[in-house]
């Protein structure tokens, strides 16, 4: 029987994955704009496996109503023919103009209307390899891979042939608009426990003296005593699908650490399974997810972009408790708490085929970066494109979801000898704009650029 004073605390403070089913559990977004789905394809409310109530409230979502929205967006699907026309084929960099996906939301006969497919999806992408300045076509070009867009057994929109997440025009609109609130600290989300919760899981804590025969009368009463945790997200806002994204990755990253799902992958089993019995781990780790890129490749004339080297990283640091509040980094090292974290990173590509949720972090992150590329370096101008249309909030609203607010505290753990190792916490954060400003010549990405815009065709938004 262990002594609580050799108890290893650690609260899940981890963010909470979000999922807003429209119609499905009259959970609707408080602003359904119609271009975007409203209360059809409901396309911003698929992140992962959570709904979100009236008060903010996170809670999970059952089984059926997963299945309900699946075939929603599937019936929605099956009936757009642009949907149709979009091929599944891989290996070609699929080019799709922002002019004419500018010209579509701003045509007056789609005002009241869903946008087709091949506009939402911005033609299939799967990621953003390139961006092409057209001065005399008055365009901007985003390229890269492409597929064609169906519905997985989740209702995540995801490409025919490999199942990845595809690219979505209200991420994009969303990384435009507000890429300049994210210059000072980045776009970024985290849970955090109230200062009066920190104080009464210390003196909760202090009155027990053992563990005793059930640890789970323990974890309850150190989730009454730490109560509820408050969200905020920054660089986004908190009540877009952008956001979402961000604490939707999180919190399953946060789950998969704490050992309440598996990852999928044998290389990555749970924080808690890496802690060898008797160690001396850190009272409060941290696991949080950043992107790095290689510079970015372009002419001479800043004209042709290649982005390239994208990864996302997982970091840590140890938290420690102290006069009722959380100190950021000032616990001891812990080297299980490192060794999960260079397992995530190094099989987080595997993960993101298994569980979703991770490309999509990533193509949120590659929209941040061009949308920073493009206003940085004053592309539109270049152009001549106004893209006033993509940035009027009045005249192109976006969906507006319920805001979490509150996560519960979960509190679980496994025996470690005389121990008792309890949940880590983390986040996600990245800034765009770091990415944009590094830049290197290289001239051969000019060709690619004189390729796309020869086979431009005279209409359609998207092509190889």
């Amino acid at each position: 029987m262990a002594m609580l004073a050799k108890l290893e605390v650690r609260p899940l403070t981890g963010l909470l994955l979000i999922w807003l089913t429209l119609c499905a559990q009259g959970l609707c977004p408080r602003e359904a704009a119609a271009q975007f789905g409203g209360g059809g394809m409901g396309l911003g409310s698929a992140v992962g496996g959570i709904s979100i109530d009236a008060d903010g409230i996170v809670r999970n979502l059952d089984r059926g109503a997963l299945e309900s929205l699946a075939d929603d967006r599937r019936k929605a699907l099956s009936g757009d023919v642009n949907n149709n026309d979009l091929p599944a084929e891989q290996g070609r960099l699929r080019n799709v103009s922002l002019a004419r996906i500018t010209a579509a939301v701003s045509d007056p006969k789609a005002v009241a209307k869903p946008l087709s497919s091949d506009v939402l999806f911005l033609g299939g992408l799967e990621r953003i390899t390139h961006v092409f300045v057209d001065p005399d076509g008055h365009d901007i070009i985003l390229a890269g891979p492409a597929d064609r867009p169906v519905v997985d057994a989740s209702g995540t929109v995801v490409g025919a042939a490999n199942g990845r997440p595809l690219l979505q025009l209200e991420d994009l609109v969303l990384a435009l608009r507000a890429i300049d609130q994210a210059r000072a600290g980045g776009m970024r989300c985290s849970i955090d426990p109230t200062p009066e919760g920190i104080a009464a899981l210390q003196t909760y804590l202090a009155a027990q003296r053992t563990i005793g025969p059930a640890p789970v009368v323990i974890f309850r009463g150190m989730e009454e005593a730490l109560g509820p945790q408050t969200v905020s997200v920054g660089g986004v806002p908190a009540d877009s699908r952008f956001a979402r994204v961000l604490v939707a990755a999180d919190y399953r990253m946060k789950r998969i650490g704490m050992g309440l799902e598996p990852s999928g992958i044998k290389e990555l089993p749970s924080y808690l399974a890496l802690v060898p019995a008797g160690a001396k781990t850190a009272a409060l780790p941290r696991f949080w997810l950043e992107a790095e890129y290689e510079p970015i490749a372009r002419d001479a004339d800043e004209l042709a972009w290649k982005l390239s080297g994208r990864r996302m990283k997982c970091l840590t640091e140890s938290d420690a408790f102290g006069q009722g509040a959380v100190q950021r980094g000032q616990g001891r090292e812990d080297a299980a708490a490192e060794k999960w974290c260079a397992a995530m990173t190094a099989h987080y590509g595997r993960l993101a085929a298994k569980q979703p949720v991770f490309a999509e972090l990533e193509n949120c992150v590659d929209l941040a970066v061009v949308a920073a590329l493009i206003h940085g370096r004053q592309l539109a101008a270049r152009a001549g494109l106004d893209l006033g249309p993509l940035l009027d909030a009045a005249a192109l609203p976006l969906p507006r979801y319920e805001v979490p607010t509150q996560v519960p505290t979960v509190a679980t753990g496994v025996r470690k000898g005389t121990n008792w190792v309890l949940s880590a916490s983390g986040g996600i954060q990245f800034q765009p704009w770091q990415f944009a400003a590094e830049t290197v010549t290289v001239p051969a990405v000019a060709a690619l650029r004189t390729q796309a815009l020869a086979a431009k065709p005279a209409a359609r938004c998207w092509w190889d």
